[in-house]
């Protein structure tokens, strides 16, 4: 009997479950990262994150069930557009648009981190009164860095701008400016530290959020010892139980629209990362699926 052959899609799945006509969720692979300022390698982060993905398990052990019936697709990669990162969010933009219209759950994998200001926007124009939770080690308020508006540094404050609420969740680096900015109405600030010291944070976060949410997930957000490759590792991160638990009662209570997960460069000789990345999407379907459940749509 000649062996089972695995297609290359995220979670390995049959081509029935990921017909793209017939699926819910969409996988956007995004493999740019030229706006990165320290470590570079995040563009083969996609790859390599739905190669991981294809050992997932797709039985959840804390929901108990499989979640990957309604189908999900997997879109050919968006290559970078060299012209620069404005250019690159037009494109982006423009791809996104088009999924989000046909009605999909769009998830999409970086590649650095500005890539998520364009699929915020795209989703704005399906879902009304939207909201971020970002997951992240740096606050990504900056105007501008190294004379890019559209850097991976300045990515929430293109969002904050769109009139965006922003909950920032797992931060510990930011500069003197975004100090600043993060006191602004509409941005909710929340550090690792406090992830730690504060019973309420949780609660801080779900009031900070509109019904409607998207999620971006900065690999960063999680302490190097569970996720070492990322161009910008910050000592004294969440874990993947803080993480999870925060998106499950997220998924819950309000409704997710899109998410990211970014920043992900692949090591030679382990695969950690990438597979805490992959399994961390499935997990996110997973709450989205069983919220949806609960919620009665």
């Amino acid at each position: 009997m000649p062996p089972e052959q695995v297609i290359n899609n995220f979670l390995g799945l049959s081509r029935e479950e990921s017909d793209y006509a017939t699926s819910r969720y969409a996988v956007l692979p995004i493999p740019y990262d030229s706006s990165a300022s320290f470590k570079v390698g995040t563009r083969e982060g996609p790859a390599a994150i739905i190669a991981a993905s294809q050992h997932v398990e797709l039985f959840d052990e804390e929901l108990r069930g499989e979640f990957h019936g309604g189908g999900v697709a997997t879109l050919d990669a968006l290559w970078p557009n060299m012209s620069g990162p404005e250019a690159m969010h037009g494109d982006i933009f423009k791809v996104a648009r088009g999924v989000v219209r046909d009605g999909k759950f769009l998830i999409g994998l970086g590649g650095d981190h500005s890539i998520t200001s364009a699929l915020v926007r795209a989703a704005m124009t399906q879902h009304k009164n939207i909201s971020v939770l970002q997951i992240d080690a740096h606050a990504d308020l900056r105007d501008q860095f190294e004379q890019a508006r559209y850097s991976h540094a300045s990515v929430m404050r293109r969002v904050h701008e769109m009139g965006v609420p922003i909950v920032s969740v797992g931060l510990r680096a930011w500069s003197k400016p975004e100090d600043r900015t993060m006191r602004k109405p509409g941005i909710t600030a929340i550090t690792a530290r406090e992830c730690i010291d504060d019973d309420d944070w949780v609660d801080r976060a779900i009031e900070g959020l509109t019904d409607t949410v998207y999620v971006t997930l900065d690999i960063d957000g999680f302490d190097p010892a569970y996720a070492p490759g990322t161009g910008t590792p910050e000592p004294g991160g969440l874990d993947w139980y803080q993480v999870t638990s925060l998106l499950r009662l997220v998924a819950a209570e309000k409704r997710i629209v899109g998410a990211d997960v970014v920043e992900v460069i692949p090591l030679p000789g382990q695969a950690v990362t990438e597979f805490l990345a992959a399994r961390l999407v499935y997990k996110l379907i997973c709450y989205v699926e069983s919220g949806a459940s609960l919620r009665g749509g």
